[in-house]
């Protein structure tokens, strides 16, 4: 019976959704309204303690922290001269400006934790370059959604501190078990593109004959970037701070160098803070509908019935993530990302360490599946964003086509993880000293 009730809830979910209601709304549809109309206002009651509980905590301030380090890092004009400094040194490389596009976008997102802001920032910031040496346009496009997706996956990551909350385990865990595969994701879209794209960038000869004395003065600009995730990330795994505190420093010393770039002022500090409340709002508002729906599951015990349901056929880890693998791919062709996780965790998560999968593993795993919605046509986040910023307009097939080679490296890379999980918990593990 607990079968037939999550897969009701789940398909009457996916159904609001289709039809176009939010995200939030086809949520609570179920947790909620499915709540009072299997156990009555008692459960409905309970909600709200669970709700408080769950928000009323420290490491949830980090979201609106790390949006806002976001916001400042762009509005603060360090986020455009960060990519003029990768320009000049990463121009005479096999794919120029292609290889700016992913590295700008993987140190960006180290402290950013955002996809979406990556994909807009860079491609804002590249688009006019890339058309201006004549770059391909599908390639450049391509490079850039696929850039951004490295948000959500590279810490600091809001995807990880909400799959941190929903499935109990540490964020600074998860946070360290994002680095490497994330560096190393970074490395795959450059082999392709060293591989696929060698030959563009040709025209660009302004910048790689760049004499080398204004090279070394425009790579101070990568100094920002690189304080602020080393004093994040520091802070936390030196055991100095939570990762809420290091959020709060990231900002002051944000905050710091957007008043040396003579661009600190009330006007960008409102903008910056208003900016990042609208994007916190709407992670928060999925959040609590996610606890909401959390609540009812536990009490029709419908998470326990599905875990003793997939034991059933006796999976091994590697085929129950294969599947898994394929589940997600097909959720990501018509859900967002954060939706996905927030839908999907609480049920999945039982299953998984029913299994014997770690869940520091597990939640590396979810995000790459994450990344991987961000660009699969019809409905990839970043695959519209990066058509929305660039300069001529084309077709959105442009964007859809040059991430398609991307999308088939996230499935691979995940692959690879599945075979060799010590990719993901070498770091975490040699942190907590096993």
């Amino acid at each position: 019976m607990s079968i037939l009730i999550v897969g009701l809830g789940f398909a009457t979910m996916l159904a609001l959704m289709l039809l176009s209601i939010p995200v939030a709304v086809a949520i609570i549809a179920v947790g909620a309204i499915g709540g009072y109309l299997m156990y009555g206002m008692p459960l409905v009651d309970m909600m709200g303690g669970v709700i408080w509980s769950s928000l009323n905590s420290p490491s949830m301030l980090a979201i609106p922290l790390f949006m806002m380090l976001g916001e400042l890092l762009l509005r603060g004009g360090i986020a455009d001269r960060m990519y003029d400094a990768m320009a000049v040194w990463l121009a005479r490389l096999p794919g120029g400006l292609l290889h700016t596009n992913v590295a700008t976008c993987t140190l960006f997102s180290a402290t950013s934790g955002s996809s979406v802001a990556t994909a807009a920032t860079v491609g804002t910031i590249a688009l006019p370059a890339l058309k201006q040496y004549n770059y391909d346009t599908r390639p450049s496009l391509g490079s850039l959604a696929a850039g951004g997706t490295l948000g959500i996956l590279i810490p600091p990551s809001i995807n990880l501190l909400v799959y941190g909350s929903l499935a109990s385990t540490s964020v600074g865990q998860l946070f360290a078990a994002g680095v490497v595969p994330g560096l190393l994701m970074a490395l795959s879209f450059s082999l392709y593109i060293f591989i696929a794209h060698g030959k563009a960038g040709g025209k660009a000869t302004a910048l790689v004959d760049m004499p080398r004395a204004e090279k070394m003065r425009l790579a101070k600009h990568l100094i920002p970037p690189f304080v602020i995730f080393g004093v994040v990330m520091g802070s936390i795994y030196g055991g100095l701070a939570t990762p809420t505190e290091s959020a709060a420093i990231g900002v002051m010393i944000a905050l710091v160098f957007v008043a040396l770039n003579r661009r600190l002022s009330i006007e960008l500090l409102i903008e910056c803070s208003i900016q990042a409340a609208k994007t916190s709002g709407m992670v928060m508002i999925v959040l609590v509908c996610a606890l909401l729906l959390n609540v009812t599951i536990s009490m029709t015990g419908a998470a326990q019935a599905v875990t003793q349901w997939i034991a059933s056929f006796e999976l091994h880890q590697l085929s129950l993530l294969l599947v898994l693998l394929l589940f997600y791919i097909l959720l990501g062709t018509f859900m967002d990302a954060m939706s996905m996780l927030v839908l999907t965790v609480p049920i999945v998560i039982p299953i998984v360490v029913a299994a014997g999968i770690d869940p520091i593993w597990f939640g590396i795993f979810i995000v790459i599946m994450c990344e991987v919605a961000l660009i699969t046509p019809p409905i990839g986040m970043n695959l519209f964003v990066v058509h929305g910023v660039r300069v001529d307009k084309g077709p959105y097939s442009d964007v859809t086509r040059g991430a398609i080679p991307y999308v088939l490296i996230m499935m691979l890379f995940t692959i690879l993880l599945m075979i060799f999980p010590d990719i993901v918990m070498w770091l975490p593990n040699l942190l907590a000293g096993q």
